[in-house]
């Protein structure tokens, strides 16, 4: 951050763009939508009259900011990966074939009763979910731009002329996998005339720009990779339509020549994340290519530095002139909440520091003009925050600047902690648990809205969570489960329930994010050094502790699942954020072990998520994530067991530095996947505990015992049985009760049944 920096102006307003906005509406309309349509609730009808609602409102909020270039096809019932299958006839074979009705768009996002979804994983390094493509010979390729034209032609009924947002042809191919180890580029022919086809219907449609989103091209390409997008492009750039090749989340660095090359009329770069690219790029491109500089943070939610931004579009229009320059986000808006209308209850000091999207396209607006009010709030602002005491606590640096080496690693090697960890916990083989949470009916939802909004008492309210607390032990125990949890039923959300108990952190009151479907939520906003005043899940551990003779899992969020699940402070660098969060864990883990706790289950899915897009950039972040966990975890005895989670990510890709977490157990997705991973860590010779799933949760659908029983099956044929833990793929919070525990109990009758084949 650059504080007091004098900004460059420029002679002329520059144009604007946006590149994505926020689907779910300021109050969550559309998640209201969804899940009464899926309930039945809502009728089909409705439930598009409400995207379109949303979709006209978001336009005009555009237009009325002063964003010359708006998206379409921005918008989405689900998943924009999901919609760009759907679009070049793409979708998996197993769906069927044929137009995609509602029915089918959504059984391939949900599960239904005769398929299990399409498997998710992470958007390169965010917090949403995308739908992975499937790969096989059998694609149709038949375009369906049913709702690409329906969303530019409701555009232009409003007087509007919209940019079409497409996913590119390579990002979606490389995004997905080949089905049983098919070939995925040799239907690179196939998918790239019906991308053709695409943009010819939108000539047609006289459409003048098009947005087509390649952030593969700042990852790790091979010469083959780079070979193909020159060949699929010399085919795109055909076209009478002028297509903006959009990147973002990192530099393109080593393939910049590539990407100029392309022939694409506009190129987007990222100079939030990767700011070294501008002037590279500036010298590469083409005599006529337009540069759209994304210079307001697409990601993050503080306010744009003006002096900054502005010296880089400067620069830019210095090179290339104003009429070849755009000003956008860095990225889609997807990532940020709506707006900070509503967000009342922060203090008005750090609200000055934040910018939601609506905000951040002011700031947009701002930045190509003259608006010297906006610059000189912008300077005011940027000052204020640097010069901030309330950022800093002292007893919390001082606490870091005395690590050592010990609090870095277990006082025993994982082999002699497991003698120390059987013998004292007495579990049979196979064990069985959950992953921590239970379902959050709207009776738990309504008490603890009661409690946090004053209508309910501290006393009636613990009332009712000792009672919900009580029923879910007695309920695991019946169904036979052999590690117990509590249920979860006073946390909100497994991010913002710590981060409430933490010193360091603010809250907003609507700053929804979607993270896949209707799911959204709300990060909490870590704007100072992190402390534990106290413990946060100490009494209802112990409760439910108390009701039990089995063993009970204390349930933790790592920290690097609460670092990225929030938003995080931009003055100062990442990792020494996580080290403070590591340290108030390390707390809560030592006061559980003492209470009694000796299973401890500290969840870190978001681990992979972290992992920087080049490959040069892994080890660095890789060295300080693990050590986070290891701070956490490293200080307990060797009779006390320590878990982790992980989901919907590639473990291949790091599965040395999970080994280094050095858990006992390790408990991750594998239900959609079929333990296709675990060959990878039998590969690497993990020799710790895995928990690999057995049933997928995203879904009211029940597999039966059967089903589970040949997953495990397929489990043991890679690991042996000492190794296996048996649980679902998640937590069970937005499951019902009557489901999860039908599926419970075929999984624990899955589980007794293989284990009396592997005792016979």
């Amino acid at each position: 951050m650059v504080a007091g920096k004098t900004s460059p102006t420029f002679t002329k307003k520059l144009s604007t763009a946006n590149l994505g906005f926020p689907r779910m509406g300021r109050e969550r309309e559309l998640k209201a939508a969804l899940e009464g349509f899926w309930a039945g609730k809502r009728t089909e009808q409705e439930l598009l009259e409400t995207a379109a609602s949303l979709r006209k409102r978001h336009w005009e909020l555009q237009r009325a900011t002063g964003i010359d270039t708006i998206p379409s096809n921005d918008f989405s019932l689900y998943d924009q990966v999901l919609d760009a299958l759907v679009l070049v006839g793409a979708t998996p074979e197993r769906f069927g074939s044929g137009k995609v009705t509602l029915e089918r768009y959504f059984a391939m996002a949900r599960n239904s009763r005769e398929q299990t979804a399409m498997e998710m994983t992470k958007w390169f390094d965010t917090n949403y979910h995308y739908l992975v493509p499937e790969w096989s010979a059998g694609i149709s390729f038949e375009i369906d731009t049913t709702k690409l034209l329906g969303e530019l032609r409701q555009a232009r009924a409003l007087n509007l002329e919209t940019r079409p947002v497409l996913i590119g042809p390579m990002t979606l191919l490389l995004l997905g996998k080949g089905v049983d180890g098919f070939d995925s580029m040799s239907l690179l022919p196939k998918l790239t005339a019906a991308y053709i086809k695409v943009l010819q219907v939108l000539a047609d449609e006289d459409v003048d720009w098009v947005q087509i989103d390649e952030p593969m091209l700042v990852t790790d390409l091979s010469d083959k990779v780079r070979d193909a997008y020159r060949t699929v492009y010399a085919e795109l750039t055909k076209s009478p339509v002028r297509l903006m090749l959009t990147t973002y989340f990192d530099t393109i660095g080593d393939n910049l020549q590539t990407t100029v090359t392309l022939g694409t009329a506009g190129l987007h770069i990222d100079v939030v994340r990767a700011p070294q690219q501008l002037a590279a790029t500036l010298a590469a491109l083409g005599p006529d290519q337009v540069l759209s500089v994304g210079c307001v943070e697409g990601r993050n939610i503080w306010l744009t530095d003006f002096a900054i931004a502005s010296s880089q579009i400067a620069q830019a229009v210095e090179q290339l002139g104003a009429e070849r320059v755009v000003v956008a986000p860095s990225c889609s808006l997807l990532h940020v909440p709506h707006d900070l209308h509503s967000e009342t209850a922060l203090s008005p000091r750090l609200r000055s520091w934040l910018r939601f999207a609506e905000e951040k396209l002011q700031e947009v607006a701002a930045l190509a003009s003259h608006d010297q009010p906006a610059r000189s709030a912008n300077a005011a602002a940027i000052t204020d925050r640097a010069a901030a005491d309330t950022t800093t606590n002292p007893r919390v640096r001082a606490a870091l600047a005395a690590l050592e080496e010990k609090h870095f690693r277990r006082a025993s090697a994982y082999a002699q902690r497991a003698v120390a960890q059987r013998e004292k916990l007495g579990l049979p083989l196979l064990p069985t648990t959950t992953i921590g949470s239970f379902p959050q009916t709207a009776e738990v939802r309504k008490h603890r809205a009661a409690f946090r909004r004053g209508r309910e008492g501290t006393a009636e309210y613990d009332a009712f969570l000792e009672k919900a607390i009580a029923e879910c032990v007695r309920e695991q125990e019946r169904i036979g489960l052999d590690v117990l949890v509590h249920g979860e039923f006073e946390r909100n959300d497994m991010v913002e329930y710590f981060a409430e108990f933490l010193d360091g952190f603010a809250f907003t009151e609507n700053g929804w994010v979607q993270s896949y479907g209707s799911r959204c939520v709300k990060p909490p906003v870590i704007y100072g050094d992190v402390q534990r005043p106290e413990p946060m899940t100490l009494r209802w551990t112990h409760y439910a502790s108390s009701l039990t003779s089995r063993p009970m899992k204390g349930m933790l969020t790592g920290p690097i699942t609460v670092l990225q699940w929030s938003f995080v402070r931009n003055d100062i660098p990442r990792s020494q954020t996580a080290w403070q969060i590591a340290l108030a864990l390390r707390d809560e883990v030592s006061d559980l072990e003492t209470a009694g706790i000796g299973i401890i289950q500290v969840d870190e899915p978001a681990l992979r998520e972290g992992l920087p897009l080049r490959h040069a950039d892994w080890q660095a972040y890789l060295d300080w994530a693990v050590k986070a966990f290891r701070i956490t975890t490293s200080g307990v005895a060797d009779a006390t067991q320590i878990h982790t989670h992980m989901c919907y990510c590639e473990f291949e890709d790091v599965l040395p530095s999970i080994a280094a977490l050095d858990a006992d157990v390790i408990s991750m997705e594998s239900a959609r996947s079929r333990m296709e991973l675990l060959d990878a860590f039998r590969a690497h010779g993990y020799p710790n505990e895995i928990g690999p799933g057995v049933y997928d949760i995203h879904s009211p659908r029940v597999p039966s015992a059967e089903e589970m029983r040949e997953l495990l099956a397929l489990a043991l044929h890679v690991l042996k049985p000492e190794q296996v833990w048996v649980n679902p793929d998640c937590g069970l919070k937005t499951r019902g009760w009557h489901e999860t525990v039908a599926a419970l109990e075929n999984m624990c009758k899955a589980a007794s049944e293989v284990r009396a084949q592997l005792q016979s």
